[in-house]
């Protein structure tokens, strides 16, 4: 019945998305937002107290393609991905002697990454609440993970070290089976059994098709780069464009029918998920106005250039704070281009959930962009493939 009602849920939204023609971002809001493109996508989520924002975004991206390739709609288990990922992550901070960053976050590239490894099972096979609380909360946790992973490293640094036992991996899986539940070997689906890996391989995602847009000057444009990001912590490469070029690509995507995968710096005072916008005004004090406030009414914004974007990226007032997935594309009654995004904080904002992200936010805030490569426009996809 929970699987039903989110289907419910989703194919609600999906036909009010299509009746209605005009919207806003708050209740009283004078913003009016006219409807571009719009892409469907499964039910809002909410992430809880954990730094899985990764797993959700990006799952909820991958969930959209099935549906575009004519999947029927489902939620995939986001705290199967954080599990494996968290296998993953710790066996390269013991390999490294704890000279990486081992944290919560993650990176889009990590959801391919852990179901080439691992599969994927369905979110009602595996919830992964397995510690007395009906929402995610990863605080202890991380904080008993972590602890015992610097227990293997202070253990390698001591002086009677004589080598690793085979036992840690094991004490790592405890923890996590503790926390999260015992891992899936088997499960059903209307009444087909599958393992993991037989259950990615029935979705028909194919992995190698998706890439990720990154746009700053510290790296050479128009070739692959690492981003020097802590979450990155498989040091995976995106393609490094132009400004112009990566949201050009980002509107030509949606364009084209297919949805993207955010990643931004959202500690802004102009990113309210209360209010339902992300906008970057030239006067920054009308975002506290009490008359004309900027989340109420439309206001000029900054024009961001690739020097202006690369010194908040260098100053680090722009950071990779959190992912989210962009499904639409609108424009606002002055013709602004507004991206339609679809957060993973749970649906007590105005619009459910959702946010709209203006062009000047996205150019100066966005970190990088993951999207199908049957997205990007010809010229773009030449470069990449030299």
């Amino acid at each position: 019945m929970k699987y039903l009602g989110l289907i419910l849920i989703f194919v609600a939204f999906s036909a009010n998305a299509k009746r209605i023609q005009t919207f806003t971002n708050a209740e009283g809001s004078n913003y009016r937002f006219s409807r571009i493109m719009h892409m469907d996508a499964t039910p809002v989520q909410n992430q809880g107290y954990s730094g899985t924002c990764w797993s959700f975004s990006g799952l909820s991206f991958f969930e959209s393609e099935l549906i575009r390739m004519g999947k029927k709609p489902m939620v995939l288990s986001e705290m199967f991905v954080a599990r494996k990922a968290y296998e993953m992550k710790s066996e390269m901070y013991v390999r490294l002697d704890g000279k990486t960053n081992f944290g919560e976050g993650g990176e889009f590239h990590d959801i391919p990454a852990v179901i080439a490894k691992y599969g994927i099972v369905p979110e009602t096979v595996y919830t992964g609440l397995n510690y007395g609380t009906d929402k995610h909360n990863h605080s202890e946790l991380f904080k008993v993970l972590k602890g015992a992973l610097d227990g293997v490293i202070a253990h390698m640094n001591s002086g009677n070290f004589k080598g690793l036992s085979n036992a840690w991996h094991n004490a790592i899986t405890g923890i996590l089976d503790a926390y999260f539940g015992k891992d899936v070997e088997t499960f059903e689906v209307e009444g087909k059994k599958y393992d993991p890996k037989q259950y990615a391989k029935e979705l028909g995602l194919e992995m190698e098709n998706y890439i990720s847009l990154t746009s700053f000057t510290n790296h050479e444009i128009d070739k692959p780069c690492v981003l020097q990001i802590p979450d990155n912590w498989s040091r995976q490469e995106s393609f490094n464009v132009q400004l112009d070029e990566m949201y050009n690509a980002t509107v030509n995507a949606l364009k084209k029918g297919y949805t993207v995968g955010w990643t931004a710096d959202v500690s802004e005072d102009g990113f309210s998920h209360s209010k339902g916008l992300a906008i970057n005004p030239i006067d920054p004090s009308l975002l506290k106005a009490e008359e004309n406030n900027a989340f109420m009414n439309p206001v000029e914004e900054v024009a961001v250039t690739q020097e202006l974007r690369q010194m908040g990226y260098d100053n680090k007032t722009t950071q990779d704070d959190h992912l989210m997935h962009i499904i639409g594309l609108y424009q606002d009654q002055q013709g602004t281009n507004f991206f339609l995004v679809k957060n993973s904080w749970g649906t007590s904002n105005y619009p459910e959930g959702f946010l709209y992200v203006s062009e000047s936010y996205f150019k100066m805030k966005t970190i990088y962009v993951y999207m199908h490569a049957a997205g990007l426009g010809k010229e773009l996809a030449k470069k990449i493939s030299k």
